[in-house]
């Protein structure tokens, strides 16, 4: 058994950190990873498929598919900064990461993750120009702007970011403990190791987190009060359907996104009775479910994308049986 903290010990300038996994239940970990690694492939198998149907057909070259084409090279590089460490951990107890790698592995899930609440800022742009703007669609979201869009996105996320790793390198030397209680290198769960004053950090890193979330959720809530105040003046009850069930598949996966890491947000923060484990388990369902979820509603939701998909699976089996 790892011990957490130690008074008489204090490192310097470590080299490695070691990651448990999941505390608590280290003696079932490998069990953990089975639903893991069945959700990884669900998600790389759902995210290649939308990507695939969206390159292949040039009508899907439309503002609305290519910000879900996004939303889905994030997701799958979310995977590839992530998993295979934390499978890794799970089944083959490789648990040392170097401290630099550490860092690194950090600035890259907060970062992808903060990239990805961008896009989904920028999908309720897309569906508000769709809806409150039809005639102008093309007009105003070209792909200038949809270019200009990720770029802010990706550098909000880079900026907001960097400074969780910058501030650890810089500010935390000592260490009462190189035993990081999580699956991977989370910015509190090593900010929490550190010897000294560490309020810096820890009020960056809650500064950081609000401000993403106040701010998207605002533009979020602000462009579908608009978007609902012109539904609500089309005339006939089947247009009005029609135009919130384009809006159906965005609302699931920002409902879920943001359910999740709030609820996840909250546990770690103000859940001090809560078990260890259970802090660990949803901060990986925070990032588990969503890549899995999003190529599923959108596949089931979006009419464009699931008549591609049925008709790519039903000329697979026809080449198959032939």
């Amino acid at each position: 058994m790892y011990n957490m903290r130690d008074s008489n010990v204090t490192f310097v300038n470590p080299l490695y950190f070691t990651l448990l996994g999941v505390p608590g239940l280290e003696s079932v970990q490998h069990w953990i990873g089975i639903p893991f690694f069945i959700m990884i492939l669900l998600a790389l198998v759902g995210n290649c498929t939308i990507l695939f149907v969206i390159w292949r057909d040039p009508s899907l070259h439309q503002p609305m598919y290519l910000l879900l084409a996004i939303l889905a090279i994030i997701d799958l590089s979310i995977f590839l900064v992530l998993f295979p460490k934390t499978l890794a951990i799970l089944w083959f107890n490789v648990r040392d990461i170097e401290f630099n790698a550490c860092l690194t592995q950090m600035f890259f899930v907060h970062a992808l993750a903060a990239f990805e609440a961008g896009i989904l800022v920028a999908m309720a742009l897309d569906r508000y120009v769709a809806i409150c703007r039809p005639l102008r669609y093309t007009a105003i979201l070209t792909p200038q702007v949809l270019l200009g869009i990720a770029i802010i996105a990706i550098m909000r996320a880079v900026i907001l970011s960097s400074f969780c790793p910058i501030l650890i390198k810089l500010r935390l030397k000592s260490f009462h403990s190189t035993v990081v209680a999580h699956s991977y290198c989370e910015h509190m769960a090593v900010v929490k190791l550190a010897v000294g004053d560490i309020r810096v950090n820890k009020f960056y890193g809650l500064a950081a987190i609000l401000s993403v979330c106040w701010c998207d959720i605002s533009f979020i809530s602000t462009s579908y009060i608009l978007i609902f105040r012109a539904v609500l003046r089309l005339p006939g009850k089947e247009t009005r359907i029609k135009a919130v069930n384009t809006c159906s598949a965005h609302i699931t996966i920002i409902a879920l996104s943001y359910s999740l890491g709030l609820f996840s947000f909250l546990a770690h923060r103000y859940g001090h009775h809560v078990a260890p484990y259970v802090h660990i388990l949803l901060s990986n369902i925070y990032l588990l479910v969503p890549p899995v979820a999003n190529p599923i509603v959108y596949g089931v939701k979006t009419k464009e994308i699931r008549i591609r998909v049925i008709t790519m699976l039903s000329l697979q089996r026809q080449k198959s049986k032939s």
